[in-house]
């Protein structure tokens, strides 16, 4: 008789094993939302750092000058990396809070002008995604832990790649994102066609 709870306990163990993962959903919506917010902030350097027509008309559009994009394509750019790299959890932390606070300034500034959804709506759309992976993020990449950099060269590859592979993609994609941008700042009336 003894055997028996024995039993039991081993195949509740086993139930409960072949459940569903939340573990699983967790990491799926984390990288979900990294991979976005890490994109947006690609994207964002590419888009600041060359300048494109729709950074200077919307920076003039917000009173804001022209200098300032390329502040904010070398802070995108080491918010991506720091996001995205293995390690580095309070240096995580930091680029975290500023891309929540760029973007949520963003939104602000546009409100502060009377814009509509269209103008604040993106900004706010990507900081929500960037709490939702700072909330999801896994225990190697929280404050706390003693957590030296990884160095392995394979542990890096995903990430470069995926940098690299972004940034292509936005520089290849660029003059049709211009020719919409455009459009866009017209339709907003910021500029004429």
């Amino acid at each position: 008789m003894s055997a028996r709870p024995a039993d039991a306990l081993q195949e509740t163990s086993a139930i409960a094993r072949s459940g569903p993962n939340p573990g699983g959903v967790r990491a799926i919506a984390f990288w979900a939302a990294t991979l976005i917010v890490v994109f947006e902030l690609v994207a964002g350097a590419v888009w600041n750092l060359m300048t494109i027509e729709w950074v200077e008309v919307q920076l003039g559009h917000l009173g804001y000058p022209d200098y300032f994009a390329q502040i904010l394509g070398v802070a995108h750019v080491a918010a991506a990396i720091v996001v995205i790299a293995p390690g580095f959890p309070l240096v995580k932390e930091w680029a975290y809070a500023g891309v929540v606070v760029m973007w949520t300034g963003a939104v602000a500034s546009h409100l502060s002008l009377g814009d509509g959804l269209q103008s604040w709506g993106p900004p706010l759309m990507f900081a929500v995604f960037a709490v939702v992976s700072w909330t999801l993020r896994p225990a190697d990449r929280r404050v706390g832990r003693d957590r030296r950099p990884e160095l392995r060269p394979r542990a890096w590859a995903v990430p470069v790649a995926l940098l690299a592979a972004m940034c292509a993609f936005s520089f290849l994609t660029l003059p049709v994102v211009e020719d919409f941008m455009h459009d866009n700042a017209v339709q907003l009336g910021w500029i004429e066609d």
